[in-house]
């Protein structure tokens, strides 16, 4: 590959959501990385690992019950188990530990693994399963323990 067809390659990815390109053309391989939505990437071989940008505080009904609000750090495909056979990472009621898989959000085929950021109960979720999901939607709110 040419330096030209490299820079190309950087210019295209600047005004889009894709952090990651990865080319091979004629046994050469190139893989660019961006980080622009989320400071740390985590890749194991079958998916990636991706931390909740952010934890948002809401109050509901009872001013007493504070809960977390697990918010989707990319645009994609919201899945609540990892394979339609398979049963749900967490349902509503479901007590989780921080650092839990709670969802899968596939984005340019690639599965972005949601986890927990606190100790908590799953007080609801919000997005049903296959449905798109924008960037900061809220996802799940979390009773944290």
């Amino acid at each position: 590959m040419e330096l030209d067809e490299i820079k190309q390659l950087m210019d295209l990815l600047k005004d889009t959501d894709v952090t990651e390109l990865q080319v091979e053309r004629d046994g050469a391989k190139i893989k660019i990385k961006r980080e622009k939505f989320i400071s740390s990437w985590e890749i194991p071989a079958t998916a990636k690992h991706v931390t909740a940008p952010e934890v948002k505080e809401i109050k509901e009904e009872a001013p007493e019950t504070r809960l977390l609000t697990v918010s989707s750090p990319i645009v994609g495909i919201f899945y609540r188990s990892p394979s339609p056979e398979a049963p749900s990472f967490v349902d509503a009621g479901s007590t989780v530990k921080k650092g839990q898989v709670l969802c899968i959000i596939e984005a340019m085929k690639l599965m972005n693994e949601i986890e927990s950021d606190v100790d908590g109960t799953i007080s609801k979720i919000l997005v049903e399963n296959g449905q798109p999901v924008e960037y900061g939607e809220p996802l799940f709110l979390i009773e944290p323990t």
